[in-house]
């Protein structure tokens, strides 16, 4: 599957690993991604993408720290 900006992931290595995050922008072979909390939006964590597994499910915003964070809730109560 392919990565996009927007769509929330799953950490599966290191520090971060079994956190949601959302993509803020692709590089080459990393994500920069964020979840408002820990790694804020003006903070992303870099991070490679063979250590993220994709959801199919994308954020309609995520400007800020409060709509990441909103969108990541949301995505997990419905899952």
């Amino acid at each position: 599957m392919e990565f996009s900006v927007g769509q929330i992931v799953k950490a599966k290595a290191g520090r971060d690993k079994d956190g949601f995050f959302i993509i803020l922008s692709l590089d080459g072979q990393y994500a920069y991604i964020a979840d408002g909390k820990r790694r804020p939006v003006d903070k992303p964590k870099k991070k490679k993408l063979i250590h993220l597994v994709p959801t199919q499910t994308k954020a309609q915003t995520f400007r800020s720290n409060r709509e990441i964070k909103h969108a990541l809730r949301d995505y997990l109560s419905e899952n």
